[in-house]
């Protein structure tokens, strides 16, 4: 399970992009370089990093469930997630 200051970090970054989007989208169409860079680091999209929604696991996540593979195999051999099952062939 990660650290909950890793989980809070990343939460702090998404409302960091959500506060500054409309002002970086805004600079972006005007081409304004240096006004990009005054922006916060964190700011930026590209600084998000996927994690488990329930651990908070950074390697192994499946953007189509939002969870860490580990967590899928689990909920998904209990059946708690819909339209999913273990294949047989």
């Amino acid at each position: 399970m990660a650290k909950e200051s890793m989980k809070a970090r990343e939460v702090k970054r998404l409302k960091l992009i959500e506060k500054y989007a409309a002002k970086r989208a805004e600079l972006k169409a005007a081409n304004d370089v240096i006004g990009l860079q005054k922006l916060p680091h964190n700011a930026s999209p590209v600084r998000i990093h996927n994690r488990c929604s329930i651990t908070g696991r950074p390697k192994g996540y499946m953007r189509q469930f939002g969870i860490s593979r580990i967590n899928f195999r689990e909920m998904a051999s209990h059946g708690l997630i819909p339209g999913v099952r273990k294949a047989s062939w």
